[in-house]
C-alpha cells in the first residue's frame, strides 16, 4: 500500500529531537541518495539520524520527471555515467539494480510505466517515491531532524561531532548525502564538496550538467525567433569522457529531440551532450540524421519549379527553414550570424554574396551549392559561449575525485568513518532516469558498508 502523508511536515520529522544525541550513523541530506543509506543503515539495527535543513522533505524527487518521477533506467550500466573513473561506479550498480528498486515500490503498490528508451516513471506522482523512502525511513526507526542545518563537522577520536541548529551531535559515521550544486532555488549547495575539502578529499571540477547551451546574443537573435521549435537531430561533441577517449577525446554523440529557446538550445539531446561538453569546443548538430539530403535535393531538381524554401520546408517546420536560408545567405556574405553556421561554405553564383536564397527555383540551384547546403544541415558546428547553469541544470558534473574513496563502500579512503554518496561524488549520469538509480545504488552500498563495519567492530 502506498503510504500517505509524504509530504510530512518539520513538526512530524522533528518529534524525535530529546532523543540520545550519539548515533552510529549521521546521515546529512534526506534526498534520494541519503533516505536510501539512512534506511538501508537502521533496517540493519543501526541508530540512525537524518539531517536535512529544508522546510519540506526531497524537493528534487517531487518535482522529477514533470511531477511524476523518472526514478531509474532499465538499462542502466556505467556505460551511462562520466566520471574520471569510468569503472568506479560499476560494483554499487551491479550490487543494487534497476529490477531492486522496482521491487521495494511495487511491494508498497506504486504503479509504474515504462515512457521512452526503458525510463519508468510513476503512473500517479512523485509523491508515491518518497513516500516509499519516508516509510522505510520510519520502518527502519531513523531519527529525523528536520529542519536543522549543520554549522560545522569536526573529527573526534574515533568519530565525529556536529555542531547544528538543534544543537551538539556525535556519531561513528557521518554521510554526506546533500548532493551537488544544480536547482539552488530549492536549497542545494556546495556543502558537501566544503566538507569533502575540509577533511583533505580532492574536487574534481563541479560544473552544471544536464542543462541547456546559450550562445552570443547577437549572434543568436535570427535563431531566438525559433523558441519553442522543436526536432530530431543528432549532436556530436569531442570528449575526454566518450568511450574510447582514454588519454585524449573521442566522439560522443546522442540521437534525441532539439529544442530552440531565446538563449540557445536545448531539449533532451542538447541537455545530454551538455555532460560532456567543455567551455570553449563547439557542438555538432546534424538536423536532418538518417537523410541522404544531397542526393535527394539534386535528385528532385529534375523538372521541379519549387522554390528552394519550399523544398527544404518539406524537411522541417516552416519556421525552422526561413530561418535557416536566411542566415544561411547572411552568413555566405560574411554577416555576424555566419559564426553559428559554421559548417561547410556555401556558394551559388546566382545569389547576391554567393548565398542562397529561398526564392530561387530548386532548378537553378548548382549541384554544387546543394551540397554545400545539405553539409551545413548535417554538420551545423557552432560554439556555445556557455551554459544556462545551476539553476537550469538538472545535476553537477565532477564532485568528490572517485580516488578518495572505497568503490565498494562509498567511504572515504583517508578519514574513517566519513563516506560520500549520490550527487556529490565524481559520478553524473545521463538523462533518464539514471542519477536516480545512482543514488538508489551508492545509498545502499552505503548503509550496508556502515552496518558490516559496525558488525566487525
Amino acid at each position: 500500500m502506498i503510504p500517505t502523508k509524504t509530504g510530512a511536515s518539520a513538526t512530524t520529522l522533528t518529534a524525535s529531537r530529546k532523543t540520545d544525541p550519539h548515533a552510529d550513523v549521521i546521515v546529512i541530506g534526506a534526498g534520494a541518495a541519503g533516505m536510501m543509506a539512512a534506511a538501508t543503515a537502521g533496517r540493519r539495527g543501526l541508530r540512525v539520524v537524518l539531517i536535512d535543513h529544508a522546510q519540506r522533505l526531497a524537493e528534487k524527487i517531487r518535482i522529477s520527471g514533470g511531477g511524476r518521477c523518472n526514478f531509474t533506467n532499465l538499462g542502466a550500466s556505467p556505460a551511462q555515467y562520466l566520471s574520471r573513473n569510468p569503472h568506479f561506479c560499476r560494483s554499487a550498480l551491479a550490487a543494487y539494480t534497476p529490477r531492486d528498486f522496482i521491487d521495494l515500490i511495487s511491494a508498497y503498490g506504486v504503479r509504474w510505466h515504462e515512457k521512452h528508451r526503458g525510463q519508468l516513471f510513476c503512473n500517479q506522482s512523485s509523491e508515491d517515491i518518497i513516500g516509499v523512502l519516508k516509510a522505510e525511513c520510519d520502518a527502519a526507526r531513523v531519527v529525523w531532524r528536520m529542519p536543522c542545518s549543520v554549522q560545522a563537522i569536526e573529527a573526534l577520536q574515533p568519530g565525529f561531532a556536529l555542531h547544528t541548529s538543534q544543537g551538539r551531535l556525535t556519531a561513528a559515521n557521518v554521510v554526506l548525502a546533500t548532493g551537488g550544486m544544480a536547482i539552488p532555488q530549492l536549497g542545494a549547495t556546495d556543502f558537501a564538496l566544503r566538507i569533502a575539502r575540509q577533511f583533505g578529499l580532492k574536487i574534481v571540477e563541479p560544473r552544471p550538467a544536464l542543462v541547456p547551451l546559450t550562445f552570443d546574443a547577437e549572434a543568436w537573435k535570427p535563431f531566438g525567433e525559433l523558441s519553442g521549435v522543436a526536432l530530431e537531430v543528432a549532436v556530436s561533441t569531442q570528449s575526454e569522457f566518450a568511450p574510447g577517449a582514454r588519454r585524449g577525446t573521442a566522439p560522443m554523440q546522442f540521437h534525441e529531440d532539439l529544442l530552440f529557446t531565446h538563449r540557445g538550445l536545448s531539449g533532451p539531446a542538447i541537455l545530454q551532450i551538455s555532460s560532456y561538453w567543455n567551455p570553449g569546443e563547439p557542438v555538432t548538430v546534424d538536423l536532418a540524421p538518417g537523410q541522404d539530403l544531397a542526393c535527394a535535393l539534386i535528385q528532385a531538381k529534375a523538372g521541379s519549379r519549387q522554390q528552394l524554401a519550399t523544398v527544404v520546408a518539406g524537411l522541417w517546420p516552416k519556421r525552422l527553414s526561413d530561418v535557416w536560408l536566411g542566415a544561411h545567405a547572411e552568413s555566405s556574405a560574411g554577416a555576424g550570424t555566419g559564426r553559428l553556421l559554421a559548417g561547410a561554405r556555401a556558394a551559388s553564383d546566382t545569389a547576391p554574396g554567393g548565398g542562397l536564397r529561398g526564392d530561387q527555383r530548386l532548378a537553378d540551384v548548382s549541384d554544387k551549392a546543394l551540397r554545400a547546403l545539405a553539409d551545413r544541415i548535417h554538420g551545423w558546428s557552432l560554439v556555445p559561449t556557455g551554459t544556462a547553469g545551476y539553476k537550469k541544470a538538472e545535476v553537477m558534473r565532477g564532485g568528490v575525485d572517485t580516488a578518495e574513496l572505497n568503490q565498494k563502500t562509498l567511504e572515504a579512503r583517508d578519514v574513517p568513518g566519513l563516506y560520500v554518496i549520490g550527487e556529490a561524488v565524481d559520478v553524473t549520469g545521463w538523462l533518464g532516469g539514471y542519477n536516480f538509480q545512482w543514488a538508489w545504488a551508492s545509498g545502499v552500498a552505503c548503509g550496508r558498508a556502515v552496518q558490516a563495519q559496525a558488525v566487525a567492530g
